[in-house]
């Protein structure tokens, strides 16, 4: 795919009743995305978005923009469970490919967002979260670092991207990921052979139970087996392919997103006891 380089630059509506403009600075290579984006008074994040395979991609096909939070609005607020967004990065990234694009993926897309605005610090309860549009926000964290801060994190699907502080135990995330794979898992159970689900069924029961019982290593060798087997059968036994038209469920993508957060949550639980 030849390189294609762009400036896009947006009026968005800040906290503050006068709009201001934010800057969105993408080229795109390959499978991947790269570039920065940016918001008066500072506000800046390096961002990388890449995918296993992709079709269609260009940026007017993929459709990012970011705007400014505000930090004040009850209604947003309510969509963050809990968490809260840092005053000092009120940045949100949102995606939201044109249905008449032509964008498609297999697999899932990883987002990357690296900024000098936040700082990584032992117990950082930094995260990133993820939302359907106007719904509410979860963790999808798969890796986070120093630099001053990066997070990573996959999805099946687009929609909008936040970095939040997020001040639950983390045997409480623990709890809600497991409870969201499971969820995941029972609403796409005709979207697979019966033997299959029975077998990722099983492997999340075994994991859910080797965490109860505080085994996390095992608990973390299950969900790596549960991932590989979804993986293995993507695009044969599960369906694994998102497109803009919004005409097919990505469930293989769905399902390794949510059990690659959980995989994250469990390795920090570890940490802690190490």
């Amino acid at each position: 795919m030849n390189r294609i380089v762009a400036s896009l630059v947006l009026l968005l509506a800040a906290t503050a009743p006068a709009e201001v403009a934010a800057a969105v600075h993408l080229k795109v290579n390959g499978n991947s995305v790269t570039g920065d984006v940016s918001l008066p008074g500072g506000i800046e994040a390096d961002v990388t978005l890449s995918f296993e395979n992709v079709v269609g991609l260009n940026l007017a096909n993929l459709g990012l923009s970011v705007q400014r939070i505000d930090l004040l609005d009850p209604t947003f607020l309510a969509r963050l469970s809990g968490a809260s967004v840092p005053a000092a990065f009120p940045l949100l990234i949102r995606i939201e490919p044109p249905a008449n694009g032509g964008l498609s993926f297999s697999g899932v897309a990883t987002l990357e967002i690296h900024t000098h605005n936040l700082q990584f610090t032992t117990n950082c309860p930094l995260r990133l979260f993820k939302a359907p549009l106007g719904g509410p926000f979860e963790d999808i964290t798969a890796g986070m670092g120093v630099g001053s801060y990066r997070a990573r994190g996959t999805s099946g699907g687009f929609s909008e991207f936040i970095l939040v502080a997020d001040p639950l135990p983390i045997d409480q995330v623990i709890a809600g990921k497991f409870n969201r794979l499971q969820t995941l898992l029972e609403r796409y159970d005709g979207s697979m052979p019966e033997a299959l689900y029975a077998d990722l069924e099983a492997r999340l029961a075994a994991a859910r139970a080797a965490t109860s019982r505080g085994a996390i290593r095992e608990a973390s060798r299950e969900i790596d087996g549960f991932l590989a087997v979804v993986e293995q059968h993507s695009g044969s036994d599960i369906p694994n392919v998102w497109r803009s038209a919004r005409d097919v469920e990505n469930v293989a993508g769905y399902l390794r997103a949510a059990a690659t957060t959980l995989r994250f949550s469990l390795g920090l639980k570890s940490d802690l006891a190490a």
